[in-house]
């Protein structure tokens, strides 16, 4: 395995969905290539902040800023598929 390998297979290898036989192959190449275990460990970190964190409320006056500005972007994307 090489390190373009590991990282098409890291979802699955964090998620535990590899074949026994690809699994230890990523590991193998994990033990020699410092690179590739700094990502995945990288990888897992960002994974576990993430789903571990709770919603953030947003004031209300910057969500009222946010919708406003959604509807200008989606009425200047509704004109210029229509031309």
């Amino acid at each position: 395995m090489n390190c373009k390998s590991v990282i098409r297979e890291i979802s699955n290898y964090l998620d535990r969905e590899l074949e026994p036989s690809v699994k230890q192959e990523l590991e193998q190449h994990l033990e020699d290539c410092d690179d590739c275990k700094v990502v995945v460990d990288q990888v897992r970190l960002t994974v576990d902040v993430f789903c571990d964190s709770k919603p953030v409320e947003l004031p209300s006056d910057i969500k009222s800023r946010l919708h406003e500005a959604l509807r200008r972007k989606m009425k200047e994307k509704g004109a210029r598929l229509s031309s």
